[in-house]
This record gives structure tokens, C-alpha cells and sequence, in this order.
């Protein structure tokens, strides 16, 4: 095979597992128009349609989705040849393509980039902040993070956090204003910062146990958002009730006076965050020295754990 066709293929295949020109073309170190030229000859090259493309999306054609099944393999298979030769050398190098949720984002990961790039420079992180629960398989990702309770199955899950309590919060203003609810039944009474699902777009229906039993309580307010920083900051301005993970910023916010916790006797704790991976037999080094980076594993006088084995 030709370098020219080489090219070609791999740029067909990353178009494809990014779905998008834009991703791909700056994945490939291209510009659009040239990453366009690159699909439209090995098109002509070909003799068929591989991508259908609109203004919004791009995915393969009959012929196109028949090729990538039989090639995708083999650029996985050639990629990991070539981690395994650098891994040789005790370099640690690639793209390492991660899908997680806000929280996870906020509070492990973004705290750590600086010093898994000193560490590592070589790799490329590329992180995709999702809480609608994606197919790390099918979306081709290296590593995901969820909560214990929505792991998929027959992966790899290594535990990041313990459990995630969750508290009912509201400022002092609106305290003095309106009560403080002695029971999740009195929420009927306040105003309450909702929580849409981005799974289905429902609201959230607010999670609580009463001696041991689940208690699910349907709330309403003024605002419902599914950013939680939108939530808490309707908290802080007075406007209701929010009901959040306190691993976030609730816990500053509750230590600082500025927000209060009520119907602490009420509130959950979910399954903490996990992050996981398909089970395959090698498991590439830029996965392993991220997970040691985000369990904070031999820190010490390194930026970042030298472990991943």
C-alpha cells in the first residue's frame, strides 16, 4: 500500500469514529478543506459513496460502514503495536480519548491536567464531558466514568471515589423567608431548583429514605437546568431549594455559611465514581499512568505517578 492510501484510510477512519470533519481534521493535524480533498480521492479512488454528509452530521454509506468494519481492527491493532514499541523504550505517548460526566470533570480531572502533562507530554487527552451515559464502545472512547450504580457491563471498573452524599441546600435568606422543611413532603411547599435528566429530558424526581426505604419526591420551582452550577447559583441568589452531589461546590459553600443543608436526616449517598474500560488484554500505558494520576498514587516529588503497570 501506497503512503498516499495509507493517509487516505486513516483519515476515512477517524471521520468516521469522531463523526465530524472538524474533529477529524484537527485530530489529523488538517485543515477541513484538505481533509475533504483527502475523502473525496479515495472516493474516486474507489469508485463509491463512503460518507453521507449534511450540514449538521456525517456517517458512513453502505460501502463506507463495510469498510471501516473490516479496517477499523487494523488500525487498532497497528496502534497498539506501536504503544507497545514505545512502551519498550519507557515512553508514554498516543491519544488517550476519555467520556465522563460534569462531576467527575470538575472535581478529578481538571484538578490534575497540569500535572499528568508534565509527566506525561506525549499523550494527548482527549476528554469528552457527557452525562447522557454514551457507549464508550461505540464511541470508540479508551475509558469512561460513572457512578458505580451505571456501570456498563463486562468492563474493567476501578473505583476513583467513595460514596457521594447528597445534600438539600438553601441560603439564609430563604430560610428566614420560608421555613425549613422538617420532611421531604414538605418540599410540596417551597420552591425548588429542578434537575432535567439528560438521559430522557425528565425531571429529576428527588431521591430520599425514610428509616431505610427509598422515598422519591416530584418538586417544583422556578428554575430546572441540567448544569449544576446553574442550580447552585439559584441557591445562593435565594431562589429555592437545590438538591446536589456535595462532592461539588456545595461543600465549600456549606463550610463557608453560605448555603445550609436541610433534611439531612432524609438524604442518600450514591455509589461513588468509577472509572472503566473495556476488557481487553492490553491495556495501554497512557490509560494506566491516567488512573494512577487521578488516584493521586505516588505522588509525592513527582508531578504525577510514574506507576501503570
Amino acid at each position: 500500500m501506497r503512503g498516499s492510501e495509507f493517509a487516505e484510510l486513516k483519515a476515512f477512519v477517524a471521520i468516521v469514529e469522531r463523526q465530524s470533519f472538524a474533529r477529524a481534521a484537527e485530530h489529523l493535524g488538517l485543515s477541513p478543506s484538505a481533509l475533504s480533498q483527502t475523502i473525496r480521492q479515495l472516493e474516486t479512488r474507489l469508485g463509491t459513496r463512503l460518507l453521507n454528509r449534511t450540514t449538521r452530521s456525517v456517517a458512513p454509506s453502505t460501502s463506507g460502514e463495510q469498510l471501516y468494519n473490516r479496517i477499523a481492527p487494523l488500525f487498532r491493532e497497528m496502534a497498539v503495536a506501536v504503544a507497545e514499541a514505545s512502551e519498550a523504550t519507557g515512553q508514554i505517548s498516543g491519544t488517550l480519548r476519555i467520556n465522563t460526566p460534569g462531576i467527575a470533570a470538575r472535581t478529578l480531572i481538571a484538578p490534575r491536567l497540569a500535572r499528568f502533562h508534565q509527566a506525561y507530554p506525549d499523550v494527548l487527552l482527549d476528554i469528552v464531558v457527557d452525562d447522557a451515559l454514551a457507549d464508550i464502545v461505540l464511541g470508540r472512547f479508551d475509558a469512561g466514568i460513572r457512578m458505580g450504580g451505571r456501570l456498563e457491563k463486562d468492563m474493567v471498573a476501578v473505583r476513583l471515589t467513595p460514596d457521594l452524599n447528597m445534600v438539600a441546600v438553601a441560603s439564609p435568606d430563604y430560610l428566614a423567608h420560608r421555613g425549613t422543611p422538617q420532611s421531604p413532603a414538605e418540599l410540596q411547599d417551597h420552591a425548588c431548583i429542578n434537575w432535567r435528566l439528560q438521559m430522557d429530558g425528565r425531571p429529576y424526581r428527588w431521591e430520599f429514605q425514610e428509616r431505610g426505604q427509598p422515598l422519591e419526591v416530584a418538586v417544583d420551582g422556578p428554575v430546572v437546568t441540567n448544569h449544576p452550577d446553574i442550580g447552585i447559583a439559584a441557591a445562593l441568589q435565594g431562589l429555592g431549594i437545590a438538591y446536589h452531589f456535595e462532592r461539588e461546590a456545595v461543600g465549600e459553600l456549606l463550610a463557608q455559611g453560605r448555603l445550609i443543608q436541610v433534611l439531612a436526616d432524609w438524604s442518600i449517598s450514591r455509589p461513588g465514581l468509577f472509572l472503566y474500560y473495556p476488557n481487553r488484554q492490553h491495556r495501554p500505558a497512557a490509560l494506566g499512568a491516567f488512573i494512577d494520576c487521578l488516584l493521586d498514587r505516588n505522588l509525592f516529588d513527582q508531578p504525577c505517578s510514574e506507576s501503570h503497570r
